[in-house]
């Protein structure tokens, strides 16, 4: 799912494969960093769901185990966040509002499925394990503590 919202879409749709590259450009290295760092995010959170939640991003193979390593120790989603950032980055890239457009929309259905669907589902699955972890850890901004 990551990689159709922020490589096959943005590439089909919004012109990411008519990109030019300018390395004299310091916005196109700031697109750069942040297309970077949220794909290294993302493997992260992929391998953490992998190696300690014994599962994978699908729905049709979750988690086995609360995952609250890594970090997911900070916040929530991260998953979700990297994806951000790739597409965010991405529309600095293009200098592209069409693309900033539809990293709001992905943003609301990712709030909606969250918290109609996959938080209760995470509740019903961890029970009293992931009430304390909802109030330790916050579902896009870390909590200082």
């Amino acid at each position: 799912m990551p990689g159709m919202v922020t490589g096959y879409i943005p590439w089909r749709f919004f012109g990411l494969r008519d990109a030019t590259i300018d390395f004299s450009d310091p916005l196109q290295w700031l697109a750069f960093a942040g297309i970077g760092l949220g794909a290294a995010l993302l493997l992260a959170c992929i391998v953490e769901f992998a190696r300690r939640g014994r599962g994978t991003l699908s729905p049709v193979d979750p988690p086995r185990e609360l995952v609250v390593r890594g970090l997911y120790r900070y916040v929530r989603n991260p998953m979700y966040l990297a994806v951000t950032m790739i597409l965010l980055g991405e529309a600095l890239l293009l200098r592209s509002t069409d693309l900033v457009i539809y990293w709001a929309g992905f943003f609301i259905a990712a709030n909606l499925f969250i918290i109609g669907y996959e938080e209760p589902y995470l509740r019903r699955q961890f029970g009293p394990l992931y009430a304390e972890y909802t109030r330790q850890v916050g579902r896009w901004i870390p909590r200082v503590r």
